[in-house]
């Protein structure tokens, strides 16, 4: 029995040094670098950011900062839902693809075939060129009436269905269907109601049956108001004259399928590791979108919001960061960024999620991700 135990222990005693031996001396030191920068950003009286860094799986930078709610001071945490805002995009495509698969959609199939009074330039818009951005819809912002500031927000708001009204009453896309690609929310808008008539369903509840519950991501909801809530809910803030503003909803902030997700870190990481394990979709199904589209003009191709030329998928940038193969993309909405950035041969995967709207989210991420890569420069 002696020998026994002095055997156990001896064992123990191996494990927490090989365990020690693994975690890297420089990776403590810059997880201690980035948790001082990061709690620099927000204190527990400002609205805040949720951080979490995963590499081959595993969490290895986790944290939260500042409120999710100011009149409560509620801390953010792993698990408060923020507005992911353009982070959307990746689960309407992702939708896509299900649909795909059960062969309710087909990715040539036109915007007549779902809607025959839409306007002609509709049939040779397709679904494919919905997914890359390439359709020459015009963006519905530039479409909607003048917003009377005089009314409550919630009361001129946009909603999927007056996207397309509004979209039906024009004559023209911006340019010929695949000739050229500009970021469109009108797109993706029309993603999300296409999925509603494919599969019968309200595109919320296709999300939630569909992708969320199968993948246990039990806080996220594509969010409509009077059908469902948001749980651990962070509010959106706005900065003015030194002040702290509620800045939650904008006349643009009730549609969905360009950006009405409510997510968390807990669920987000759920998500990575569904694309990461082929969990949801297998990879010959991803390939497609995680393939960058091609335009005819290489000038007239997906660039960053600074203009920087970049690549895009479906519902996803593609381009490199530093010669690292990547997929991302950012959100930006009323009170709102967030950021995503998944290196996918380095098995590193950032977010970052902010309630306030003075912080680039994009950089942030990019700024934790490489604490974590190896090689860095």
């Amino acid at each position: 029995m002696t020998f026994m135990k002095n055997y156990i222990v001896e064992i123990l005693a191996i494990t927490i040094i090989m365990m020690s031996m693994s975690c890297k001396p420089e990776t403590q030191s810059e997880v201690k670098k980035l948790e001082a920068f990061f709690s620099g950003l927000a204190s527990e009286r400002d609205p805040g950011i949720a951080v979490l860094v995963i590499k081959d799986g595993r969490r290895v930078f986790e944290r939260g900062y500042g409120a999710a709610y100011l009149l409560t001071l509620q801390p953010i945490d792993s698990s408060t839902n923020f507005r992911l805002a353009s982070l959307t995009k990746q689960f309407t495509a992702a939708a896509v693809m299900l649909l795909v698969r059960d062969g309710k959609i087909k990715y040539d199939d036109r915007l007549t075939d779902f809607w025959p009074e839409f306007p002609a330039y509709g049939k040779d818009i397709t679904v494919l060129h919905l997914l890359h951005h390439t359709s020459g819809l015009p963006d519905y912002e530039d479409l909607m009436p003048p917003v009377d500031p005089r009314r409550p927000v919630e009361e001129v708001q946009v909603k999927d269905s007056d996207v397309l009204d509004l979209l039906t009453g024009t004559k023209g896309g911006k340019f010929p269907p695949g000739t050229r690609w500009d970021y469109s929310n009108s797109g993706y808008v029309l993603l999300g109601l296409i999925e509603e008539k494919a599969s019968g369903l309200p595109f919320h509840r296709f999300l939630h049956d569909r992708i969320f519950a199968p993948l246990g991501m039990d806080g996220t909801v594509a969010y409509v108001p009077g059908l469902n809530q948001v749980s651990r809910r962070a509010f959106g803030y706005t900065r003015e004259k030194g002040q702290w503003l509620l800045k939650d909803q904008s006349p643009t902030s009730a549609t969905l399928g360009d950006g009405g997700i409510y997510s968390s870190l807990n669920d987000l990481a759920k998500w990575d590791a569904a694309l990461r394990e082929n969990t949801l979709l297998k990879a010959d199904e991803l390939k497609l979108a995680f393939t960058p589209v091609i335009v005819p003009d290489p000038g007239a191709g997906p660039v960053e919001p600074d203009g920087t030329p970049a690549a895009y998928g479906f519902g996803w940038f593609l381009n490199p960061w530093k010669g690292r193969a990547r997929a991302w993309h950012y959100g930006e909405t009323a009170g709102f960024r967030t950021a995503i950035e998944r290196f996918l041969d380095e098995g590193v995967t950032s977010i970052v999620l902010c309630n306030r709207d003075d912080l680039e989210a994009a950089a942030l991420a990019l700024k934790a991700a490489e604490a974590f890569l190896d090689n860095k420069d």
